[in-house]
């Protein structure tokens, strides 16, 4: 099965733009997440859409930050993309005859419902400046060894 990465790959692109002053194309934040810049306009139009970002038009144009970093957490991030599956795990049928199999699902559905709702508070406690703060900390060790953000 495979995962779903975009809130990686958003915070990932999200924290490029926090370090560099300028807009960047979709086409540069597509390659930061190495998909289609379809597929980055459709995501930085829906982080417009709640404040986040803003997109300039024509020459010199790009996607911005708008947004105050010490306020957005990563949860509004997940929420911000749809609020995506967070376990790819599930029941293997959703309503069962069988009563051993009604057994399973329900200690099942108790552990994931507990699982969901220690992430999603997890996610609320961690804000953008917080990753932020973490980049400057990683960039400022690697700057004595000349080591990009990237690690070459």
């Amino acid at each position: 099965m495979r995962r779903d990465s975009r809130l990686s790959g958003v915070l990932h692109v999200l924290l490029h733009m926090a370090q560099q002053a300028g807009p960047f194309t979709s086409e540069t934040l597509a390659k930061a997440m190495d998909t289609n810049p379809v597929v980055i306009r459709r995501i930085m139009a829906g982080l417009r859409e709640l404040g986040y970002v803003r997109s300039e038009k024509g020459h010199g144009g790009g996607w911005r930050l708008a947004c105050d970093l010490s306020k957005v957490t990563l949860r509004d991030i997940y929420a911000a993309l749809g609020s995506p599956s967070l376990l790819a795990m599930g029941n293997r049928t959703e309503a069962p005859g069988c009563l051993v199999e009604q057994a399973v699902n329900a200690a099942l559905d108790q552990a994931f419902h507990d699982a969901e709702a220690l992430l999603l508070a997890r996610l609320g406690e961690v804000t953008l400046a917080m990753l932020g703060d973490d980049l400057r900390k990683r960039l400022g060790s690697r700057k004595i060894h000349h080591i990009s953000a990237h690690g070459a």
